[in-house]
């Protein structure tokens, strides 16, 4: 007798977003922030803590009255990501956000931190012990990873006991290079979205080093472009190497109007429009990249808001008017979308 299979018998699952409240359809995501913080905390960033959680939820309503849909917070692992306070924070102000898991430079954390996940000075860890923690984080939750011991650290959840999901990896090169703990962290994701199909966001130091991701990510570590996203690229405005990374298929992620000094924050639009005249369009994400208290608009900065009240005008300007709506809501839905495993 033979046994007749289900006919969705070996289908993947339809894409999805994993938001900190569940996993939602991608056509429901909106207009997107597809680079923010609303919690960071780092050494290098003294007295400027992301720490507040009542700034957090009145920088969320000031971008939802903007006409914001949905924010996509890159803080990872060990950075004060506050994950039990965002379904909360996104259910009050109705914006859906996403949540990251990954690791940053190694200048960002503690020495006790580093050694957690690298292991002792005696023999460090394999990026498989990296990677186990940044599946468990975007499968079964944040503050879920044992550290290779086999245990939990039981949180964090929200108030009802749910767990909280990332639904993508952060990690971050160096200036125009990749160090050893780039290359552990790198391989580490690498690994994590084999299992998971999860997307992996690369902070660029200043903008910095994007082939030399893509050359080990995609090349040596047969991870497929379209599921990497560069940031940080206006901070480099060199047009050959966004071109080329467009060309190899990455997502290119624009994020510098938070910070108003930068000078090349002027010359975003031209990027935009050199890379749209090439036939890249759809590889174009916009962010804020809000990292200091002093940045957020309720502190007198420009933060989420900025991209919606000031960005998006000056870009309809000098884009196409469908361009910029698909730069902030189809393209960020295709990017952060997974099948999951």
């Amino acid at each position: 007798m033979v046994t007749e299979l289900p006919e969705n018998a070996g289908a993947r699952p339809e894409p999805t977003v994993r938001t900190v409240s569940g996993d939602v359809s991608p056509a429901g995501l909106g207009i997107c922030d597809a680079h923010d913080h609303l919690f960071l905390r780092s050494p290098m960033l003294p007295g400027q803590e992301l720490a507040d959680t009542g700034a957090a939820a009145a920088e969320l309503r000031a971008f939802r009255e903007a006409g914001g849909d949905t924010v996509i917070q890159w803080t990872p692992y060990g950075m004060g990501r506050r994950a039990a306070e965002l379904p909360r924070l996104a259910a009050e102000s109705g914006v859906r956000i996403v949540a990251a898991t990954g690791m940053h430079q190694a200048v960002h954390y503690a020495p006790e931190v580093l050694e957690r996940v690298r292991g002792t000075a005696a023999g460090a860890a394999a990026p498989g012990d990296l990677a186990e923690l940044f599946v468990t984080e975007l499968t079964v939750g944040i503050g879920r990873w044992g550290g290779g011991s086999g245990g939990t650290w039981g949180g964090p959840e929200t108030a009802d006991g749910a767990a909280v999901r990332a639904g993508m990896i952060k990690v971050a090169g160096g200036f125009h290079g990749l160090d050893a703990h780039a290359r552990h962290t790198m391989a580490a994701a690498a690994e994590a979205h084999h299992a998971t199909g999860a997307p992996i966001g690369i902070h660029l130091e200043l903008g910095t080093g994007a082939l030399d991701v893509l050359d080990l990510l995609c090349g040596q570590l047969a991870v497929p472009p379209e599921r990497v996203l560069l940031g940080h690229l206006n901070r480099s405005p060199d047009l050959v190497v966004h071109r080329q990374a467009a060309a190899a298929g990455a997502y290119l992620a624009f994020d510098g109007p938070s910070r108003a000094n930068h000078a090349t924050d002027w010359r975003l639009p031209d990027a935009l429009a050199a890379l749209a005249d090439a036939g890249f369009g759809d590889r174009l994400l916009i962010g804020g990249d809000t990292t200091t208290a002093a940045a957020r608009s309720v502190n007198g900065g420009p933060g989420m808001p900025y991209l919606l009240r000031r960005l998006r005008p000056r870009l309809e300007l000098a884009l196409d008017e469908a361009l910029v709506q698909r730069i902030f809501t189809t393209n960020p839905a295709r990017a952060f979308a997974v099948a999951w495993e």
